[in-house]
């Protein structure tokens, strides 16, 4: 082989793999933006989606609980989300809460593929669990599940980058299936 060709191939295999490591830069710093946006509470509100909290006198001071939420679309339901992105909101979830407002889950945003597994400790009431993909879609439900299973976990026989929790009956209600896309909405 010629010392041209050499080189030739050589420039080629720089541009395959500088152009794979671009890439992969690109996703991470892509990912790194939705997670900061999130934590900073960074959210762009669409008028047409706006839902509706609770507005029961029980529930009136949910946002002592919840203090920021953004929107967020399972399927064709929009409700608000609470985060929990940080690893100790992800580890406290709802334990301990009261109750949780009609209207509003917890997104759970892990930024690792993985089963996630959910336990009900310290929980008051049931919920409906959500395994959602880093491509958005649900890939598993349990639904109904007790404070009284705690200590067993949940968790999804396939990979998932969030979780939601919702009031139990909420995935029934709802119509939420298998194969749903779930939509965040941030601010760009």
């Amino acid at each position: 082989m010629k010392i041209v060709e050499r080189i030739v191939i050589v420039l080629l295999l720089l541009a395959i793999f500088g152009g794979a490591a671009w890439l992969y830069f690109y996703i991470q710093y892509y990912e790194n933006q939705e997670r900061d946006a999130i934590a900073q509470g960074e959210y762009r509100i669409p008028l047409e989606t706006e839902v509706e909290t609770s507005t029961s006198t029980d529930q009136s001071d949910w946002r002592r609980y919840y203090p920021t939420s953004i929107p967020l679309t399972i399927g064709s339901s929009t409700v608000r989300a609470s985060v929990a992105d940080s690893l100790d909101e992800r580890i406290k979830g709802l334990s301990d809460t009261p109750y949780l407002p009609e209207g509003l889950v917890k997104l759970f945003v892990f930024g690792a593929e993985g089963s996630h597994s959910i336990w009900m400790k310290d929980m008051n009431y049931p919920l409906d669990i959500i395994w959602v993909t880093k491509e958005r879609e649900v890939v598993h439900i349990e639904e109904n599940v007790s404070p009284d299973t705690y200590p067993k976990s949940f968790g999804s026989p396939i990979p998932a980058w969030y979780v939601i929790e919702a009031n139990a009956g909420f995935v029934e209600q709802e119509g939420v299936e298998i194969g749903d896309i779930v939509v965040v909405y941030i601010s760009e």
